[in-house]
């Protein structure tokens, strides 16, 4: 007889356990073990049977796996958190008893992170038992650069101390530097949310978003708490992560933080990289190698005579195997010994005939990463300086200036600069207002422009030319991002283009449906009927205004007007020159308008019309025929395919909906450009 089992303690009973129970059992506060559970990545479960997992109970509550909370009983973390606990009663106890000596001492002793900055434990350890392999890292970093960047732009309060939000904002700017140096920024748009970036940072695609600049207003009913323990995790992962970028760059971490030009809005040029191999711009321009070492260096010249001598041996030695005189040497060409060029590009050949045929490589010499390299931007004080300057640095550009108000680490601050190539302005144009006294105020708020003060041979555009350019991977049209011009739509980078959706970036002829497209050409005659109506009753008045002064006129003179036979002949010579149907449709008008009759209807239109009658018909035939072939496919399928099967057409048309709604509507912008343009 086999051995009875008791309620309660197999299956679901055993695997999970109540929060309740769990906090019992480690003897832990449960804000303890919110943090606990948020740094050990440990998440409430939900069982297949509550009333199984909870032993028959009724309450609602929360369910843990019980291997993971035998899993944090071994956490060394909980260690740290008891004897702050301790410490905090004794303070408590000495307080009590009035011995103010004895709980200073206590109090010295005491982690306070955020008056002193010594943190109570290291999440060193987790970060380490969380991520075995440094892409495991990397592929967790979306979430971590989107909290820590939103929190790098809080204001200070009780519950977001001012140490948290610089160490964000510090490890945000060294992150944004090695983007810089490593040229790993590939995209970036602009929405609602804030600014959206994309990096590839060894192979892993990192997608974040940064807030914009504004005064950010907190308010209570968010539990700062839960998310300063996320953020507090995200510190040391940022932080482990930078380590490791900027060593495999040859870069020294931390890089050298100047706290003076911090407090000037320096940000990024606050940062003074070092190390092996790295390429930097002075204040002049001029590029310099940064080797960790100082600047009254000298280079030995016995060192220098050796490699002097090494170089020119190496010199001789390619010429030797240049091809004999008398046959010519291509720049660029193998080598005899079958070696290629450094900047050469494999080409992938079929191993066998008949193989597949891969994708080959292409080479373009406009690297996107140089983008911005021969351009001097200048920032106008009204454009945002922050985004601005991490997109340009990050594909190129090496020298930006800005306005002296917008903080230091300008390139110039002097806006005649010869040297500027591109002024972003992100103002509409306002024309100098005439005064008596020739003088124009000009302050922080409104500028009152001059008709002369335009630099020549500088490009003005606005900021989303930036955008768009490093988007494209191409300088865009500047002419089109003029300011004060209408700039054309910013799209989103990440949305693929799906067949059979809307696509904004190619015309709408080539897109909608044939329906559509007759409804269009029905709306479009009906307002040309419209609109040849009304001009009809606008001629027939003037008419009756022009017979009204001829009597007038012919009371007074004896000018009876033209002859309706010259009017005919008259009309005749203009239309000559145009083809025979329009000449005959023009005369037709004419002699409508003189006669006062209604205008006979174009042959031309008739068949045309009855064109579109057949389409019709044959579109809703074809549509008939569809229907009854999709119920017919439905009655072969079993109840389970149907029901998918339907679930799929029905979301298709779903979106099918959505497609021609956003269609009608670029359809509807269209026609009122148009008709603007005509008036």
């Amino acid at each position: 007889m086999g051995r009875l089992k008791k309620k309660g303690q197999a299956g679901a009973a055993k695997n999970y356990i109540t929060r309740t129970q769990a906090v019992k059992k480690l003897q832990i506060s449960l804000p303890d073990f919110r943090k606990l559970c948020i740094w050990k990545g440990i998440y409430p479960r939900e069982p297949r049977n509550r009333k199984k997992a909870n032993k028959s109970a009724t309450s609602s509550t929360t369910f843990y796996y019980t291997k993971d909370i035998q899993y944090l009983l071994h956490e060394p973390l909980i260690q740290k958190f008891r004897e702050q606990k301790s410490l905090e009663k004794k303070i408590s106890r000495a307080l009590g008893r009035g011995d103010v000596g004895n709980a200073k001492r206590l109090e010295g002793n005491a982690a306070r992170p955020e008056k002193t900055g010594r943190p109570r434990y290291t999440l060193d350890h987790v970060i380490r038992e969380r991520y075995p392999t440094f892409n495991d890292a990397l592929r967790d970093l979306d979430d971590c650069l989107s909290m820590l960047f939103l929190f790098a732009n809080l204001p200070s309060t009780s519950t977001v101390p001012a140490t948290m939000i610089a160490r964000c904002e510090r490890l945000c700017l060294e992150f944004q530097h090695y983007l810089i140096v490593s040229k790993s920024l590939t995209k970036s748009f602009l929405s609602i949310k804030g600014i959206y970036y994309q990096a590839n940072v060894q192979g892993e695609d990192i997608l974040w978003l940064v807030p914009y600049k504004f005064n950010q207003r907190i308010v209570g009913d968010i539990d700062f708490r839960i998310m300063g323990t996320f953020v507090e995790f995200y510190m040391t992962l940022l932080g482990f992560v930078n380590f490791r970028l900027y060593t495999s760059v040859g870069l020294k971490y931390p890089p050298k933080f100047d706290q003076a030009k911090d407090e000037q809005s320096a940000e990024l040029n606050a940062f003074t990289l070092e190390g092996q191999n790295l390429v930097a711009d002075g204040e002049d321009g001029q590029k310099q190698l940064t080797n960790g070492e100082t600047e009254d260096h000298q280079v030995d010249p016995e060192t220098q005579a050796a490699v002097d001598k090494v170089v020119k041996k190496l010199k001789g030695t390619e010429e030797a195997k240049d091809e004999p005189s008398g046959t010519a040497v291509v720049k660029g060409a193998e080598a005899d010994d079958g070696e290629a060029p450094s900047n050469a590009i494999d080409k992938f050949e079929p191993a066998a005939p008949g193989g597949d045929v891969l994708p080959q490589v292409d080479f373009s010499g406009s690297d996107a990463a140089h983008l911005f390299a021969n351009c001097t931007f200048f920032l106008s004080r009204e454009s945002p300086r922050q985004p601005l300057e991490f997109l340009l640095r990050a594909f190129g550009c090496k020298r930006i200036g800005w306005d002296a108000v917008l903080g230091e680490g300008a390139f110039t601050t002097d806006e005649r600069d010869p040297s500027i190539t591109h002024q972003v302005v992100d103002r509409p144009v306002v024309q100098a207002a005439a005064q008596g006294d020739g003088e124009a105020q000009d302050n922080q708020t409104s500028q009152k422009l001059g008709a002369n003060q335009r630099i020549p041979g500088r490009i003005y555009v606005q900021p989303q030319w930036v955008w768009d350019s490093v988007n494209d991977g191409e300088l865009k049209r500047p002419d089109q991002y003029a300011p004060g011009a209408q700039l054309p739509p910013h799209l989103s980078p990440f949305v693929q283009p799906v067949q059979g959706q809307y696509d904004p970036t190619v015309p709408l002829e080539e897109q909608e449906t044939e329906g559509e497209a007759l409804a269009e050409s029905d709306e479009e005659m009906g307002d040309a009927n419209g609109e040849a109506e009304a001009a009809g009753s606008e001629e027939d008045e003037g008419e009756e205004d022009e017979d009204e002064d001829e009597d007038e006129e012919e009371e007074d003179d004896s000018f009876g007007g033209f002859d309706e036979d010259e009017a005919k002949a008259e009309q005749e010579e203009e239309a000559g020159s145009e083809d025979d149907d329009e000449a005959a449709q023009r005369q037709i008008e004419l002699e409508a308008e003189l006669t006062g009759r209604p205008m006979q209807e174009k042959p031309g239109k008739s068949r045309a019309k009855a064109k579109k009658d057949e389409a019709r018909k044959a579109l809703a035939r074809k549509a008939a025929e569809e229907a009854e072939e999709h119920e017919r496919a439905k009655g072969m399928l079993s109840k389970k395919k149907r029901k998918l099967y339907e679930q799929m057409i029905y979301s298709n048309s779903k979106k099918s909906a959505e497609a021609e709604k956003l269609r009608e509507k670029r359809r509807r912008i269209e026609k009122q450009a148009k008709t603007k343009g005509k008036a």
